[in-house]
């Protein structure tokens, strides 16, 4: 173990939790995006908001406290090959996802953004999607800075609930 100070690298928190990750949408070839946007049951899946083309969800494993990535309905993993009402649906689901969370979590400012292809850190390289991340001030503190280790404070069906509550409130 290395007891240096400050970390050059980022430690490893025991998080049993993260198998499920592995096992359910790594290790069986698992599409979680195209499972949730098949599915009828948008609490289970965590989807937000549902549009013709495209739909809004968590991300099961966050950044930060409130990640939503908003995913075209139809698997691609092009921006070119996107039809136009998918692009403009994508962006409004991006700028929908930014009220709610101004408003959930207070977020301060957001990191929105593309991975496009494994070599860009996609988790799902096939299946293109936008990610919004709440950020606010301070949000780098000393646990991240000197400890390497990221905090997320809230559970996400608690996040969920209130996201979906908000979303009604908002219509």
């Amino acid at each position: 173990m290395d007891n240096s100070f400050p970390k050059d690298h980022v430690e490893a928190l025991w998080a049993p939790w993260r198998v499920e990750y592995y096992e359910a949408e790594h290790g069986k070839g698992g599409d979680f995006l195209t499972a949730a946007a098949q599915a009828d049951d948008d609490p289970a899946h965590l989807v937000i908001a549902r549009r013709k083309s495209a739909f809004l969800i968590m991300n099961k494993y966050p950044y930060s406290a409130g990640h939503l990535m908003a995913v075209p309905y139809r698997r691609t993993c092009k921006m070119a090959d996107l039809a136009p009402d998918e692009v403009l649906e994508i962006w409004e689901l991006a700028i929908h996802a930014q009220r709610l969370l101004e408003i959930a979590v207070r977020a301060q400012g957001f990191n929105v953004g593309w991975n496009l292809g494994s070599a860009a850190g996609a988790g799902v390289d096939d299946h293109l999607h936008i990610h919004i991340v709440p950020r606010w001030f301070g949000d780098s503190n000393f646990i991240a800075v000197l400890g390497g280790t990221r905090v997320i404070p809230e559970g996400l069906r608690p996040l969920y609930d209130r996201l979906v509550k908000i979303q009604g409130e908002l219509a």
